[in-house]
């Protein structure tokens, strides 16, 4: 079977069992604080299993593209060397929410493997959880009795411990038993050496976890008890790539149609070959082999969360992307000799691939491979250098095999190498890496102050059952509600108050529209509300307002409240949202057709749209997008939203949908213009677009490769800006008396730019001047010329003209002067001591700096520095002649 029928296969036959399919939610986690990516199929159903939302079916299946390369779920470095991790993989999985349980899950598990898939069933093993005396857990008796039946015996059944057996979606919440199915897939020979059984959990490559089946029956508290959830729910999950590796026969999944197209692709631009290494840890490591299984596999992690909406850049998920990347760099570079961007080529292949099971992935294929090509361009950059800067290292280190925590923030600050990049190529030669020195260096550099973060939260006080929130915004600025849950968080800033109500007007942040504030009241005490969260499913008021100390004490059951949302703030705020709509359809307009939304965020102040484009916007399309808006504005377009419409109906509509958004089988859809503006939107909207009043742009530019930034206003603050702009031309007409004002500010520029001639002109004559008086004190002993004195000079140009000019006179020359109150210094060495003593104008600077309170740096040949105390310019200078000294004495 090939990876398509191997996955459709699976899809079917749940399908036949009455589960809904679903398709994979985007792999980067939205509305989950505690995750960075979808790196689990439940991800994007913690909200049923917590009781926040309702699922569409109690039953459903999927496949869910999942990255593993951060926390403690982190296979990142094992990818390439063994044969079965990968940062990005297919979990398949199948769902019960409070319907079926352990019998069925198990019982269609066998069912599949062995029935449908034809898997030998003597190659198969199976655990449950065999209990934890330590914490009074007991064994899983109904899955062991079920699986017994099953097997005909218990000869294939192992009991496992809570590690392996016991499954947790973290310190607090839903837990339960897992049963894991295990296929080997070694030889005859080798299986008649070593029986399975004996393999199993050993992390042997060839005996591998295919499958686990969860039981979510239990609910762990925040003191560690377990308590019975109300309903029991199936939670499964199966690789989809070790999956394909057993019923394709191979010992590898690399050695599977997943990867091998994209492998064969690096054989033909590379011209090496891939020997498809039959286990990679029993032999001596073929690198080719292992960059090609790298770059396999990072191409594919790389490319779906750009398409998914993440861009690489220096922080957060963001940085776990440019990392992956860069690592696969390093790579194709070391050992298959790639000099120039070679893994943008990748991704029409994969887009190819992919395209019935994932067809976000082809519909942005140019522009993901414009991405991942404009980030090798800059990581190739500075790569060489990097790779010499560690031969030196390696070089120089004598017997220490150590890469000290400094080296390596250089070799991250200088050369953009991650220190799990370091690490890596460190392993490779022998060496290993100061990461506690690293991080001391990091932290210096950046002068971190500990985050405002939460320090310690408090469970849930659940009042009453929460069954999801219902939303009333679209129609409602107030609201009764009920009060059905509630907590207290402890911050540095002091307490936060966390209330959920059954139904409420407040619209959550969510698809960059920032949330609503507002009031609650509860009875005659009422609390501000200053921001709306979404969490878990659950819509979350914040408020700082202390009064709540004393409402919430002593509270068992749902209390009735009040809610009103700042209708001004929400008018402000619905003016940027929709204007963003009419936005993007100027855009597309004026940009053409490739452009998409690639993130916004939005308050009742600005609006921030980020979209897809490889030019800067010039200053008359600009002007072409804003006319476009206001004449929409002005035409009083009425909104047309419809609630519940089929996804696959919105799409045939014409609606265009955000990548890197999740979307249910019925969505929202917004109109203001069947032929210009049809979106799928669960955000708040004007009426009609007259509200809007006027839309003003007030910047654009670069975030990163492909993508360009607006920010713009509407309404009252577009109205201020314009008045601003008016205000501004005002004054400088009455500077110019009335006169022309282009003609009046050319000819300032013009007569300013021959004063400056003017002023170089006469700093040139002061600086030749000084410099023939200075040149009769150059010292010369022992072979050596040099100079060193406080000078007065009237800029840090004329300072630097003046330190090179005597350069050409002396060896080494040092000069301070006081610079609009500031002291500086600067150094020049010349090119013959440079090479004959090894001394460095820049770590001169660097030691004199001292004495003036500063830093400084520079090249070999020149440096100079600068501080805050004048009066330690003398000593710097002699500090800075004295290091020079001992230096050349040395």
């Amino acid at each position: 079977m090939t990876s398509s029928e191997i996955r459709a296969t699976y899809l079917n036959f749940f399908q036949s069992k009455g589960h809904l399919i679903v398709p994979s939610a985007p792999l980067i986690a939205k509305n989950d604080p505690t995750l960075m990516f979808n790196n689990s199929g439940m991800a994007q159903f913690k909200d049923y299993f917590l009781g926040n939302a309702k699922p569409p079916s109690k039953r459903i299946a999927d496949t869910q593209r999942c990255l593993r390369v951060s926390g403690k779920h982190n296979d990142l470095e094992d990818v390439g060397f063994d044969t079965y991790h990968n940062t990005m993989f297919e979990m398949l999985g199948n769902w019960s929410f409070g319907d079926y349980f352990k019998q069925e899950a198990l019982s269609w598990g066998w069912e599949l493997l062995t029935e449908v898939y034809k898997i030998p069933k003597d190659r198969i093993y199976v655990s449950v959880f065999g209990g934890d005396d330590k914490e009074k857990m007991t064994v899983d008796q109904e899955a062991f009795d079920i699986w017994k039946k099953i097997l005909g015996s218990d000869e294939r059944i192992i009991m496992g411990s809570k590690k392996d057996n016991f499954w947790e979606m973290g310190d607090v919440g839903p837990c339960g038993p897992c049963s894991e199915i295990h296929v080997d897939v070694r030889d005859e020979a080798d299986i008649k050496k070593v029986p399975g059984k004996d393999l199993v959990n050993r992390d042997h490559p060839q005996v591998v976890e295919v499958w686990n089946i969860v039981f979510m029956q239990f609910e762990r508290k925040a003191d560690g008890s377990l308590v019975n959830l109300p309903e029991k729910h199936v939670d499964t999950g199966m690789g989809f790539e070790r999956l394909c590796m057993v019923l394709q026969g191979k010992k590898s999944s690399y050695d599977t149609d997943v990867f091998q197209g994209t492998i064969g692709k690096l054989e033909e631009m590379s011209g090496k070959k891939y020997t498809k290494t039959t286990d990679p840890s029993t032999t001596a490591q073929n690198y080719t082999d292992v960059a090609m299984r790298v770059i396999a596999d990072h191409i594919r992690a790389v490319s779906f969360a750009i398409a998914d909406g993440q861009l690489p850049s220096n922080a957060k998920a963001g940085y776990v992307i440019r990392r992956i990347l860069r690592r696969a760099i390093r790579y194709g570079y070391s050992y298959l000799d790639f000099r120039q961007p070679f893994m943008y080529k990748l991704v029409p292949l994969l887009a190819l691939q992919f395209e019935h099971v994932f067809p976000e992935l082809k519909a942005q294929a140019d522009f993901v491979g414009r991405v991942v090509e404009e980030e090798e361009k800059s990581f190739l950059n500075t790569l060489t250098g990097g790779l010499s800067r560690l031969e030196k290292i390696f070089s120089e280190s004598g017997t220490a095999a150590v890469i000290s925590g400094k080296q390596a923030f250089e070799l991250s600050d200088t050369y953009g190498f991650p220190l799990d990049l370091t690490a890596l190529i460190a392993k490779e030669n022998k060496f290993s890496v100061d990461e506690k020195g690293f991080e001391q260096e990091l932290a210096l550099q950046k002068e971190r102050s500990r985050k405002d973060a939460v320090k310690e939260s408090s469970d849930w006080v659940e009042l009453g059952p929460v069954d999801g929130v219902e939303f009333l915004g679209y129609d409602h600025t107030e609201a009764p509600a009920q009060l059905v849950k509630y907590r207290i968080v402890n911050t540095k800033k002091g307490k936060e108050y966390q209330l959920v109500l059954d139904r409420t007007p407040f619209y959550a942040e969510m698809g960059g529209q920032a949330g609503d504030s507002g009031e609650i009241s509860f009875g005659g005490d009422v609390v501000r509300i200053n921001d709306t969260r979404k969490e878990a499913g659950l819509v979350i008021h914040i408020s700082n307002d202390n009064k709540l100390e004393q409402v919430l004490v002593g509270l068992t059951e749902p209390v009735s409240v009040v809610a009103t949302i700042d209708h001004v703030r929400r008018a402000a705020i619905e003016n940027n949202h929709t204007a963003t709509h009419l936005m993007l359809g100027a855009l597309r307009t004026v940009l053409g057709n490739h452009v998409v939304q690639r993130g916004s965020y939005l308050n009742d102040e600005l609006l921030r749209f980020d979209f897809s484009h490889f030019a800067k916007v010039t200053d008359e399309e600009i002007a072409r997008i804003e006319d476009i808006v206001n004449e929409k504005i002005r035409q009083n377009i009425a909104l047309v939203a419809y609630q519940n419409m089929p996804y696959k109906d919105a799409l045939e509509l014409g609606a265009t949908a955000t990548f890197g958004e999740k979307y249910g089988e019925f969505v929202r859809v917004i109109v203001f213009d069947p032929a210009f503006s049809i979106e799928l939107c669960g955000g708040t909207h004007v009426s009609a677009t007259g509200k809007i009043g006027l839309f003003k742009i007030l910047s654009e530019g670069s975030v990163s490769a492909g993508v360009r930034r607006i920010e713009a206003v509407t309404a009252k603050q577009a109205l201020a800006y314009v008045d601003d702009q008016i205000g501004l031309v005002k004054r400088v007409k009455e500077l110019v008396k009335g006169q022309d004002l282009v003609k009046s500010v050319e000819v300032l520029l013009s007569e300013k730019a021959e004063l400056l001639k003017k002023v170089e002109t006469m700093e040139h004559h002061q600086v030749m001047e000084l410099r023939n008086a200075l040149l009769k004190k150059v010292s010369r002993e022992d072979g050596l010329s040099s100079l060193a004195e406080v000078v007065t000079v009237p800029s840090s140009n004329a300072l630097k003209q003046l330190t090179m000019e005597l350069r050409k006179e002396s060896d080494y020359v040092v000069l301070g002067a006081v610079i609009d109150n500031k002291p500086m210094i600067a150094v020049a060495v010349s090119d013959g001591v440079i090479k004959s003593h090894g001394l460095k104008a820049g770590d001169v600077v660097k030691e004199a700096a001292k004495e003036i309170g500063g830093t400084g740096g520079g090249q070999p040949s020149y440096a100079m520095g600068g501080g805050t105390r004048p009066e330690g310019l003398k000593a710097a200078v002699e500090s800075a002649r004295n290091f020079i000294e001992a230096k050349v004495a040395g």
